[in-house]
């Protein structure tokens, strides 16, 4: 069996979302850490990463302020977004920019893949806050329960 070259030309196959989403968690992380913006971190990559992970960090840098201020309204009472840990916070922005701009997305898939992520970079308790958090800004961005 031949397998034929992937868009990179290494013979895998093209990365699909949930690898998009986490190689975008890589990138948003890295580019907080380096206190850069994300066009200077794309710009320093060797090969360009999934063109919706681009998407998804693009548009998190894009509307930042709108998605800082809608989950600033929706964590823990008394907190602050810098209480929280990078990881679970970037993955509530990715997951947010998804909510509001990726609407043919559905809400479910999107709080579920945010979750999975959660379970597997961040800690114990990371899943079930990232799962209420989208929970309630899915409610506020798209209104009513998530879809089946």
């Amino acid at each position: 069996m031949s397998t034929s070259p992937g868009p990179d030309g290494s013979g895998r196959p093209a990365p699909g979302r949930r690898d998009a989403r986490e190689r975008a968690l890589e990138l948003l992380y890295e580019a907080q850490a380096k206190d850069r913006g994300v066009s200077e971190v794309l710009a320093e990559l060797p090969v360009e990463p999934h063109r919706y992970a681009v998407a998804l960090v693009t548009g998190v840098e894009a509307h930042a302020g709108e998605i800082d201020a809608l989950l600033a309204r929706h964590v823990r009472e008394g907190w602050t977004l810098a209480r929280l840990a990078i990881v679970d916070l970037t993955l509530l922005r990715l997951a947010t920019e998804e909510l509001m701009y990726e609407p043919s997305i559905p809400t479910a898939v999107v709080i579920s893949e945010a979750v999975a992520l959660a379970k597997q970079f961040s800690g114990d308790d990371s899943g079930r806050f990232v799962n209420g958090v989208l929970g309630a800004v899915a409610a506020e961005v798209r209104g009513g329960a998530p879809d089946p």
